[in-house]
């Protein structure tokens, strides 16, 4: 039976991957394309991790490691199945915040289609885990955890934005840099979908506290390595994630 695990494991990480690839690129579901020589690469090519036939380019050590996650962690959730959520929805979810936690560590980017795609699979599975004790109730907790989660946070993005401004222009740089991307925003919308207005200030609560102390330990190591950077940007994205998967399965 793990068979099944397994095959759906791989599958799943090879999904991801091709994802992660094309979409920051092309915002669309398209064919897969060298990033080096911008050559397309065959589906046979893509699917079995051969290097660029053109340029002959690796793929990078992120492909194996995603792989071996996404294959290993469906097997485990297979042999210690939750009392949250059935096995094929787990998986769906996974291979989603999977996704947005590889563009984001790659390209410090959550596309809007990624986003209205969260928020369709949030909301129903929010929706399906509040509905044992009423559907009223299911579609009420979902949609105020949706909204927490938004406006919690497009809270922080307006007093990031103010803050980096004023840093600017009291230091006399010029700054594009933001303290937290509208993705980010989006994201914990989703997240609020999923969880429910009660338990995503939590969630919330635990990815900022991550974020700053991971932030406050890379400001230190640049500090000592005298390579200091002001406004220097961290993703945000994999500590909404990992709180969430936190609160959801754990």
């Amino acid at each position: 039976m793990l068979l099944i695990p397994l095959l759906l494991g791989w599958l799943s990480g090879w999904l991801v991957n091709y994802l992660a690839d094309v979409l920051p690129f092309t915002h669309k579901i398209s064919h897969p394309v060298c990033r080096a020589c911008q050559t397309t690469v065959g589906w046979t090519d893509h699917l079995l991790f051969r290097n660029c036939t053109h340029c002959g380019k690796r793929r990078g050590p992120r492909t194996l490691l995603v792989q071996a996650v996404m294959t290993v962690v469906p097997v485990l959730l297979w042999i210690f199945p939750g009392q949250t959520l059935p096995f094929p929805l787990v998986l769906i979810l996974l291979i989603y915040l999977a996704v947005v936690l590889v563009i984001d560590l790659e390209h410090r980017l959550i596309l809007h289609p990624v986003s209205i795609a969260g928020a369709v699979l949030g909301l129903g599975i929010g929706i399906f885990l509040r509905c044992k004790q009423s559907f009223t109730y299911g579609i009420t907790s979902t949609l105020l955890g949706g909204a927490a989660g938004f406006g919690i946070m497009l809270v922080f993005y307006f007093i990031g934005e103010l803050f980096v401004k004023q840093m600017a222009k009291k230091r006399g740089l010029a700054s594009d840099e933001v303290a937290l991307g509208f993705g980010d925003v989006n994201l914990s919308g989703i997240l609020g979908l999923l969880l429910g207005w009660r338990a995503i200030f939590a969630c919330l609560f635990f990815a900022i506290l991550a974020g700053g102390l991971v932030s406050l330990v890379i400001i230190l190591g640049m500090l000592i390595a005298k390579k200091y950077k002001a406004f220097t940007a961290i993703p945000y994205a994999p500590f909404l994630i990992l709180s969430a998967v936190y609160f959801l399965f754990l």
